[in-house]
């Protein structure tokens, strides 16, 4: 059977799976309880309060002045060298996002993932497709101590929805202080040759990423990337801090 079969036919199973799930198991709003929509974990009016970024900078992903069009660089961006071609966010950190977030990340709530997956998908599946995706990984020690990869799980149903290898093209080299800790220069020093790629690798990744707050994680593993012969790596994050 050719892979574009085999990739069609996982996607029909997939929805198929989902939508029987949902009759099963009607969804609720993981925000306030009440019951969901159909297919997402999420009531209307959560839905409808959500912070989508509107307007952004296509390098940074900072929202944008209403008088600049969307995907313009910011002031920063237009001097600034990049590992990375292009950053796009689903959403700002903010309610109700960063509540799931959190959940999500620190909690071990998977349910909150998936809906964020959901999010990712419905705001990036228009911009332009890499040829894979490729999570920002956690160092092992990190991932015993969670039990998951944040960034993997939400790179999995993202692929499956958009119909792309999800690939571990990356590993951490050493093991480092949580980003949230340090100022941008230490975060900076502590990420200098903490990722290395590995496998082969297509031509245009996406990186995957839960929040953005500097960019610095991004971009070092863009660096990584790139140093393999990765020729164009765009970031896809589901949150960015303003």
């Amino acid at each position: 059977m050719q892979p574009a079969v085999n990739k069609s036919l996982s996607a029909l199973v997939y929805r198929v799976g989902a939508a029987l799930s949902g009759l099963v198991f009607p969804p609720l709003c993981l925000v306030c309880g009440e019951p969901g929509t159909p297919g997402r974990d999420l009531c209307a009016a959560c839905a409808a309060a959500l912070p989508w970024l509107e307007r952004a900078c296509r390098g940074c992903a900072l929202p944008l002045p209403a008088t600049e069009p969307d995907g313009a660089l910011c002031g920063a961006c237009q001097g600034a060298r990049s590992p990375l071609a292009a950053v796009h966010a689903a959403l700002l950190y903010a309610a109700p996002a960063d509540g799931l977030l959190r959940r999500f990340k620190f909690h071990g709530d998977l349910a909150a993932g998936r809906l964020l997956a959901q999010l990712m998908h419905a705001r990036l599946a228009p911009v332009a497709r890499p040829q894979a995706l490729v999570p920002v990984p956690l160092h092992l020690s990190r991932l015993r101590r969670r039990g998951y990869d944040q960034a993997l799980e939400l790179a999995r149903p993202l692929g499956r929805a958009l119909q792309l290898p999800v690939l571990a093209g990356l590993h951490r080299t050493r093991a480092t202080p949580p980003q949230s800790a340090l100022d941008a220069a230490a975060r900076r020093r502590n990420l200098r040759q903490a990722f290395a790629a590995r496998g082969r690798l297509p031509a245009h990744v996406a990186l995957v990423d839960d929040v953005m707050t500097t960019g610095t994680t991004v971009q070092a593993a863009a660096r990584a990337l790139r140093r393999a012969g990765v020729v164009r790596v765009d970031a896809w994050v589901c949150a960015r801090v303003p």
